[in-house]
């Protein structure tokens, strides 16, 4: 979603110099010297400023041809006989639980699978080929779902979602440089917002 757009923010801010770094797990913003993080997920207490972005719902899908393979499960509650591809939790450094929702129905559901993966691209690359069933963010995957790479199992539990967070070091006034990219990035993620 941000990466596409970057030439925007360059172009309309030709002084400013932005590094982009990727890092597995969420650092300390502070001692590592960086003005803003982009983070998935529920942000731990903390000094750090937090401002909520969006909040995109969480799928649960697979490819075609392990759907043909090990047939469609009808209910969540189905998965537990299927190849369940795991995310680890960067923060807990254990996957993600499994649940979904509706109205106001939660349903957690016990998963397996030969397969645990740290990076979503990887993780969703591995799903597209048929390894078996994720749970994965819609942000991200609308064009495997269009182009029928990836089939959504249970669009009749819509409930749960995840959020994305810009965070700061701190609630002070933060610098120019750093609001307008936190209203650029608003301004991007204000479309994909469910």
């Amino acid at each position: 979603m941000l990466a596409p757009r970057l030439p925007e923010f360059v172009a309309r801010f030709p002084d400013l110099t932005t590094v982009i770094v990727q890092q597995p797990d969420a650092g300390d913003l502070v001692a590592e010297g960086m003005d803003v993080a982009i983070r998935f997920g529920p942000q731990p207490p903390s000094g750090l400023s937090s401002r909520l972005l969006l909040r995109t719902r969480v799928l649960t899908v697979a490819a075609p041809t392990y759907l043909e393979r090990r047939g469609r499960p009808s209910t969540p509650a189905d998965l537990s006989g299927h190849d369940c591809i795991q995310f680890l939790d960067p923060q807990r450094r254990r996957p993600f639980a499994w649940e979904f929702l509706r109205a106001e129905e939660t349903l957690p559901v016990t998963t397996q699978g030969p397969l645990t993966f740290a990076d979503v691209d990887t993780m969703v690359a591995a799903c597209a080929a048929g390894a078996g069933v994720a749970q994965v963010l819609a942000l991200g995957v609308e064009g495997l779902l269009t182009s029928g790479a990836l089939v959504e199992l249970f669009p009749d539990w819509p409930g749960e979602t995840f959020p994305l967070h810009a965070v700061r070091p701190s609630r002070r006034l933060s610098p120019a440089k750093v609001e307008a990219f936190l209203d650029f990035c608003e301004a991007i993620a204000r479309p994909y917002a469910c």
